[in-house]
C-alpha cells in the first residue's frame, strides 16, 4: 500500500467571520498572514522530501476555506490544479463550515479537482453549538453533509470532545451522526484551552473545566468505537504539534491523544474476554494486530499493570498476529509446562 502524505496549506481565519469560543485559528495554525507564494513555498519544499512513490493531497486547512474571498479562493485552487494537473499530488482536499457549503461552491471545487470535503460538525446538539457561538444550527450541518455526499464528493466529518455543555451522550450522537451521513472518514479533536480565547475566559469564570487527559481518552474512545463499528476510519485524533498543542493553556493537551484512547479501547476488549477466563495465577497471551503492541500495552505499561492487578495472572505477554485487524484482540490463560 502506498504511503498517504497531505501537504498542508494553512489559510488561517480568513473565512471565517465567526469566533467559536474554542478557537484562535492564527495560534492553532502557526500563521497570522497568507501569502499565496508562501503557499507554494511549503508546497515545494513537502514535495521535495516525500517519496515519489507516495501518494500525495494537497490539504486547504485552517480556516473555512469555501467562506474566503472569491478571487483568494479561485487563486488557491487553481494552485492546487496546477500541481494535480502536471502530476505533483493526486488529489485536493479541503476542510470547511457548514454553513459555507452549497451547490455553487462545490461545483466550483470540482471543477478544480477536489475530492474530499471536511466538514467541522464539532457538535450536533444545537445547545452545545450555541453555547460555542458556531453560528449554525445542526440541520444546516445535517443540509451541508447531504449535498457533499451528492455531488459525489468524499465526506470527512470532524468533531470535538468536552466541548462546553457536551456530554459523552452528546459525543456518541455525533459520532453517529457523521456515520449515518455517510462521512468516509473522520477526525477527533477533545478540546483543549488556548490563550485568549473566550474558552480560556469561561475558564477564568469558573464556567468550563476541561477534561483531563484520562477523561478525554474515555470519552474519545467511546466514540472512536462508533467509529470502528460503522466502518469509518479516523484519520485523526488530537492536535499535533504542528497545530500548535504547545500553546495550549489547559485541557488534554498531549501529542498522543489518539494512542491514549485507542489503548483504552483495548483495554475494554481485554477485560471483557478475561472476565469469562480464569486467568489468575496462570500465563496470559493477548494477541493484537500488527503494530498495536504499544496501544495494548497502554501508557507506560498501564494496561497490562490494571490487567494484573484486576485479574491476577502469573505473566502477561503481548503478541501481534497479522490477520488480526482493527481493536480486535484474542486472549488465551493457561499453565506453562
Amino acid at each position: 500500500m502506498k504511503k498517504h502524505v497531505n501537504i498542508p496549506v494553512f489559510v488561517p481565519h480568513l473565512g471565517c467571520p465567526n469566533d467559536c469560543v474554542f478557537c484562535d485559528q492564527r495560534q492553532i495554525s502557526g500563521h497570522r498572514s497568507f501569502d499565496i507564494d508562501d503557499a507554494r513555498k511549503e508546497i515545494e519544499e513537502i514535495l521535495s522530501v516525500v517519496p515519489s512513490d507516495a501518494e500525495k493531497e494537497i490539504a486547504f486547512f485552517g480556516g473555512s476555506f469555501t467562506g474566503i474571498d472569491r478571487e483568494l479562493l479561485l487563486s488557491l485552487c487553481a494552485l492546487g490544479k496546477e500541481y494535480k494537473d502536471k502530476g505533483g499530488v493526486s488529489s485536493l482536499r479541503c476542510s470547511t463550515r457548514p454553513d459555507y457549503v452549497n451547490g455553487e461552491i462545490l461545483d466550483t471545487l470540482i471543477s478544480y479537482g477536489f475530492a474530499t470535503v471536511e466538514l467541522g460538525v464539532q457538535s450536533t446538539d444545537d445547545s452545545v453549538l450555541s453555547v460555542c457561538r458556531r453560528g449554525h444550527t445542526a440541520k444546516i450541518t445535517e443540509n451541508a453533509c447531504r449535498l457533499i455526499k451528492e455531488k459525489g464528493l468524499r465526506l470527512g466529518g470532524q468533531m470535538m470532545i468536552g466541548l462546553p455543555g457536551s456530554s459523552e451522550e452528546s459525543e456518541k450522537r455525533t459520532a453517529r451522526f457523521i456515520c449515518e451521513m455517510g462521512a468516509d472518514e473522520a477526525r477527533v479533536y477533545p478540546t483543549v484551552v488556548f490563550p485568549k480565547t473566550e474558552l480560556f475566559h469561561m475558564c477564568g469564570r469558573g464556567e468550563y473545566e476541561p477534561l483531563s487527559v484520562e477523561e478525554a481518552a474515555e470519552r474519545t474512545a467511546d466514540v472512536l468505537e462508533i467509529f470502528e463499528e460503522a466502518g469509518v476510519k479516523v484519520i485523526r485524533v488530537g492536535l499535533c504539534e504542528s497545530e500548535g498543542l504547545r500553546r495550549a493553556s489547559a485541557g488534554p493537551a498531549v501529542p498522543d491523544m489518539g494512542e491514549r484512547a485507542m489503548s483504552v479501547l483495548f483495554l475494554r476488549r481485554a477485560f471483557e474476554a478475561l472476565s469469562s477466563l480464569d486467568a489468575e495465577g496462570k500465563d496470559c497471551e493477548i494477541w493484537v494486530g500488527s503494530g498495536k503492541t504499544s496501544k495494548m500495552c497502554g501508557h507506560k505499561r498501564e494496561n497490562i499493570r490494571k490487567i494484573q492487578e484486576k485479574f491476577k495472572p502469573k505473566t502477561v505477554k503481548v503478541i501481534e498476529k497479522t490477520y488480526i485487524i482493527g481493536y480486535n484482540i484474542k486472549v488465551k490463560v493457561f499453565i506453562k509446562k
